[in-house]
């Protein structure tokens, strides 16, 4: 990981595309400050795309698509991507397995719940589970006293027990049953929605964040970014950024944010 200062400035004038986690990438301590709304805004009126990337649930990515300055939102780790058609009035929703495959993998997420409740103590279920649609969300050090890695590492093997699969964020361990992650749709969200090939263009296609779900984000985009509490994660990710800001969060994002813009004036 170098520092983000580093990044050429030609490299950064060809970016058209930036793809962002959510938590601890845009937000600082649960919340998304004004710097990090503002800095959105800012990319997006200097015409580049902006599409967070999130394990956050649908719920959440059918407003954060409608009332964010942004291109569309992939949410569940990838198990959608959703984008407000401005012309139309409408938004579009694509998801990654049926209608009846998601309901059959709640039924059988049930079990998973009930196990991971019984077998590791003082895990939970996320606070947004209500509003998810395809995943399960165990949460361990969001809404409650933050578990030791062992714990962390026990939710994961239960998943995988099940044949789930299992990813940890900042906050939460999320499951789901499926071989989509953030890769996969994301790759499909800049097809469709975009025009924008995730392997021809993955030069002018930047993404920025903090944990190791992202793995597969920044092993795909060369121009990855870490924030700097990216670093806390570097001896279990399976993939490093390439360049990581000085800054922690949502500070990290302006700083990625204000580099770009300088590069296009």
């Amino acid at each position: 990981m170098r520092a983000v200062a580093e990044f050429p400035e030609e490299a950064r004038r060809n970016v058209r595309a930036v793809l962002t986690d959510i938590d601890d990438t845009l937000t600082e301590d649960g919340r998304l400050p004004p710097v990090a709304y503002d800095s959105m805004a800012r990319l997006e009126a200097a015409g580049l795309a902006v599409v967070p990337v999130t394990g956050r649930p649908a719920g959440w990515c059918d407003l954060i698509a409608r009332q964010w300055p942004v291109d569309g939102v992939v949410g569940e780790n990838g198990a959608f991507y959703f984008h407000y058609d401005e012309a139309r009035r409408t938004m579009v929703r694509r998801y990654a397995k049926t209608a009846a495959d998601r309901s059959r993998d709640k039924r059988a997420l049930e079990a998973i719940r009930e196990a991971v409740l019984s077998e590791v103590p003082g895990a939970a279920v996320a606070a947004d589970q209500a509003y998810r649609e395809a995943d399960l969300a165990i949460d361990f050090c969001e809404d409650v006293p933050a578990l030791p890695q062992e714990a962390i590492a026990r939710i994961v093997a239960v998943f995988e027990r099940f044949g789930a699969t299992a990813k940890v964020s900042s906050i939460h361990v999320n499951g789901w049953f499926g071989t989509y992650d953030k890769l996969s749709t994301s790759t499909r969200f800049l097809r469709e929605v975009l025009d924008l090939d995730a392997c021809a263009d993955a030069e002018t296609i930047v993404f920025v964040g903090d944990s190791p779900n992202d793995a597969p984000m920044f092993s795909h985009f060369p121009n990855s970014v870490g924030v700097a509490n990216v670093v806390r994660f570097k001896d279990v990710l399976s993939a490093a950024p390439r360049w990581v800001t000085s800054q922690p969060s949502a500070r990290g994002f302006a700083e990625l944010a204000d580099l770009l813009l300088e590069a296009r004036t």
